[in-house]
C-alpha cells in the first residue's frame, strides 16, 4: 500500500476542513459515554487544523440506525463530551445534508467546530450515494479522513466524498494506524509474535492465513481454540463451538505445518458448568475437558508459555481476548497476555493491540500507556492485518 499524504504541510488557514472521524462510542441506557478513547483519539487532528486558522466540520456514525432516525444513537452525547475536551464551544446539527447543516457549516470562522447528526440517518451514506456525498461535499472547502476504523466501508463519507476535493489527506490518527500496523506487515523486527483470541475463528480467518510465514509464533487462544480442538477430534463439552468455521480451521492447520510460522494452540484451559463468575470450575488438560463443562479461559500451564513468547518478541499483534475477561474469574489469562505485551513494550519491542475487546482489556488492566499503538479500528485493523485493501484509505490521496 502506497503512503498516503498526510496533514504535514497543510495550510488550512481560512478552510473549512471536512473531518470524517470515528465517533462509534458505546452508550449506557442513560445515554452517557461510557468509553472515549476514539473521541479523545481525533483530538490531535482537531486540534492541527483548529490552530493552523482553519475551522473542522466532523462527521461521524453511531451503531445502525440503518437509514432511519433513532433519537437513541444521536451524536448529541459526543458533542458535549466534545466541548468539555475542546476548549472552544461546538456546533451541533441536526441533520447531515440538510438546512441546520448547511446553514452552520455556511457561518463557521476559523478556530469554531460542527460537529454533524448521526451520517447513517441518511441510507445515502452506506449505499455510497453520489448525491449524499456531494451533500457533504458542499459543506467543507477541505477534506481529511481521520477514522481508520471505518476505513474498509466504501460509504460516502469515506469514498463517495473524495471525487469532490483535488486532494484528499489522511488525518495524524490515519497516519499512525498506517505506520504501525505498515510496519508489522512490511519490515517488523524479529521474533514477530502474534496473538490471537476472541469468540469466532470466522472474523479471523484471512488474519491467521495471511500471518502465516510473516509470524514467527502465532498464539491462539479464547473461545475460536474450541474449534480447533474439535478438528483435532477432542471433546470440548458445552464450550464454544463454530461447525460452520470447522473445515476452514483444517485448511488453517494444513496451511500451518506447511508455513515457517509455529501456530501454538493452549495444552490446557479452566472450565465451568456454566457462564457466570460464581460458576464451580476447574483447570484441566484441552484432551480432558469433561462432559457439561464450558472453556472460559487458557489454563496455567498456557499461560506461562504465551507470556514467555511474547516477553522474547520484538514485534507483536495482539487482537482479542484469551477468555472471558469480563468475568473476574476467567479474566487471568486476557490479563497474563497483556502484562506480558507491555513487559515486552518496555524492553523495546514495538506492539500493536487491536480490536474492542482487546482496547477495553488494555484500558481495563491499566496498561494502555504501556503499549506502543493501541489501534482504534476493530474490523479494519483486522481487514488490513489480513491483506485487503481499505476503500477509505485507497481513496486517499497518495503522498
Amino acid at each position: 500500500m502506497s503512503k498516503k499524504l498526510g496533514l504535514q504541510n497543510f495550510e488550512p488557514a481560512g478552510e473549512r476542513v471536512l473531518m470524517r472521524v470515528d465517533f462509534n462510542v458505546p452508550l449506557d441506557g442513560d445515554r452517557n459515554i461510557t468509553d472515549d478513547t476514539r473521541i479523545q483519539a481525533a483530538l490531535p487532528s482537531v486540534n492541527w487544523v483548529l490552530d493552523k486558522g482553519g475551522s473542522v466540520i466532523l462527521m461521524s456514525h453511531l451503531g445502525r440506525p440503518k437509514g432511519k432516525i433513532d433519537p437513541s444513537l444521536s451524536l448529541r452525547p459526543v458533542a458535549d463530551r466534545l466541548a468539555e475536551l475542546l476548549s472552544v464551544p461546538i456546533k451541533f446539527a441536526v441533520d447531515t445534508v440538510g438546512p441546520d447543516a448547511v446553514e452552520k457549516a455556511g457561518g463557521l470562522q476559523p478556530g469554531e467546530v460542527l460537529l454533524l447528526e448521526n451520517l447513517r440517518f441518511n441510507e445515502g451514506e452506506t449505499k455510497n450515494d453520489a448525491g449524499f456525498a456531494g451533500g457533504l461535499a458542499a459543506l467543507g472547502d477541505a477534506y481529511v479522513n481521520d477514522a481508520f476504523g471505518t476505513a474498509h466501508r466504501a460509504h460516502a463519507s469515506t469514498v463517495g466524498v473524495t471525487s469532490h476535493y483535488p486532494v484528499c489527506r489522511a488525518g495524524l490518527l490515519m497516519q499512525r494506524e498506517l505506520e504501525h500496523l505498515g510496519f508489522l506487515l512490511t519490515s517488523p523486527e524479529v521474533p514477530f509474535v502474534a496473538v490471537l483470541g476472541g469468540a469466532k475463528v470466522g472474523s479471523k480467518v484471512e488474519v491467521i492465513v495471511n500471518l502465516l510465514d510473516k509470524v514467527d509464533t502465532l498464539l491462539l487462544g479464547g473461545g475460536m481454540i474450541f474449534t480447533f480442538l474439535q478438528a483435532h477430534g477432542l471433546n470440548i463439552g458445552t464450550s464454544l463451538r463454530d461447525d460452520e468455521s470447522l473445515d476452514l480451521v483444517k485448511e488453517i492447520m494444513a496451511k500451518a505445518k506447511a508455513s515457517r510460522t509455529e501456530l501454538v494452540l493452549p495444552t490446557d484451559c479452566v472450565v465451568a458448568r456454566e457462564f457466570a463468575d460464581t460458576a464451580e470450575k476447574s483447570t484441566v488438560l484441552v484432551t480432558d475437558i469433561p462432559d457439561g463443562w464450558m472453556g472460559l479461559d487458557i489454563g496455567p500451564s498456557t499461560m506461562k508459555q504465551f507470556s514467555e513468547a511474547v516477553r522474547g518478541a520484538r514485534s507483536i499483534f495482539w487482537n482479542g481476548p484469551m477468555g472471558v475477561f469480563e468475568l473476574p474469574s476467567f479474566a487471568a489469562g486476557t490479563r497474563t497476555v497483556g502484562e506480558a505485551v507491555a513487559e515486552a513494550t518496555n524492553a523495546g519491542a514495538r506492539s500493536v493491540v487491536g480490536g474492542g475487546d482487546s482496547v477495553a482489556a488494555i484500558n481495563q488492566l491499566g496498561l494502555a500507556e504501556q503499549i506502543s499503538h493501541i489501534s482504534t479500528g476493530g474490523g479494519a485493523s483486522l481487514e488490513f492485518m489480513g491483506g485487503r485493501d481499505l476503500p477509505g484509505i485507497d481513496a486517499l490521496t497518495d503522498g
